[in-house]
């Protein structure tokens, strides 16, 4: 009775993995989950490349007759959306620079350097995430109606100003990237500090030219975080903003409801229209987003 045998030199076979009942449902799950979450994604592209006369005589729930981008087109322009990006980026962009940099320092100084109130002082800039925004909101609208700054903002006040949210962005999430940054600073060897110290560096030096540029992968993955909170934000916006002009991208989508009658077609389109820069900043930065969250989380 003849067997087969493998030839000579030839890789030995590779025996299949049996698939357990327990992955299968894993995968199940996971499917399902990605599907819960792009369901809506998908029905408001469905719905932005649908007229609203069609749905409004079919209903949502039908065979579309015509597929097209004139309501991509028309809340382009009907919304002024170059205009309220540009007031975006004049928010955005000095927000996330100016929250980096000052929690940063806050996390130099106190992940390298021990002294006795060294917890209390990250403990006092994270608790400020702890509370609710809507609880300070009543005391610090009339702060803002009530600090002036003459010829600083157009408005003369701090309210109905740019510089206002980007002061209240760089209040309210300075604590939280103090706490990551800190974390990940801790995670670096001492023997760098220690060497640069004995060579008589000071301790700007210490933390611009040899700190900061070890944590670009936390930095940029914060970036990352905070450019989308940032410009998603609707909130401060509405309360701390009252010129139409002024406000930024996501509350100019308020310039597609009309005060009668509002095309949920249109507001779909553009919705999906101020979704893309933030999708474009991911992108970008997606390979230092996903390194940055996992280092530095082994120590601290």
């Amino acid at each position: 009775m003849s067997t087969l045998s493998t030839p000579a030199g030839a890789p030995p076979a590779k025996q299949r993995t049996p698939v357990r009942p327990a992955r299968v449902l894993l995968h199940v799950f996971l499917a399902g989950t990605a599907l819960a979450w792009l369901a809506p994604l998908l029905w408001a592209v469905f719905s932005a490349l649908r007229p609203y006369s069609e749905t409004s005589t079919k209903g949502y729930v039908s065979w579309p007759d015509t597929l097209s981008l004139d309501n991509f087109t028309n809340a382009f322009e009907q919304s002024d959306m170059l205009h309220y990006f540009g007031n975006t980026l004049l928010i955005a962009v000095p927000a996330v620079l100016l929250t980096l940099f000052l929690s940063s320092m806050v996390a130099f100084y106190v992940s390298r350097f021990d002294f006795r109130l060294n917890l209390a002082l990250l403990l006092v800039f994270t608790a400020g995430n702890l509370l609710p925004q809507q609880v300070i909101i009543t005391p610090l609208y009339r702060m803002y109606l009530l600090t002036d700054l003459p010829g600083i903002t157009a408005s003369g006040k701090l309210y109905d100003s740019a510089l206002g949210l980007v002061l209240i962005h760089v209040a309210f999430q300075s604590g939280f990237c103090a706490f990551v940054l800190s974390n990940y600073m801790r995670s670096l060897p001492h023997e760098l500090t220690e060497a640069a110290l004995v060579d008589g560096a000071s301790a700007w030096r210490l933390y611009w030219q040899i700190t900061l540029p070890l944590c670009k992968p936390a930095m940029a993955a914060l970036a990352t975080l905070l450019s989308i909170w940032i410009y998603n934000d609707f909130f401060w916006a509405l309360v701390l903003i009252s010129t139409g002009d002024n406000m930024p991208i996501t509350s100019a989508l308020n310039n597609l409801s009309g005060q009668y009658f509002t095309d949920p077609n249109l507001v779909a389109a553009g919705a999906l229209l101020t979704a893309i820069p933030t999708l474009i900043v991911y992108f970008l930065l997606q390979r230092q987003f996903v390194s940055g969250l996992t280092l530095g989380s082994a120590k601290g």
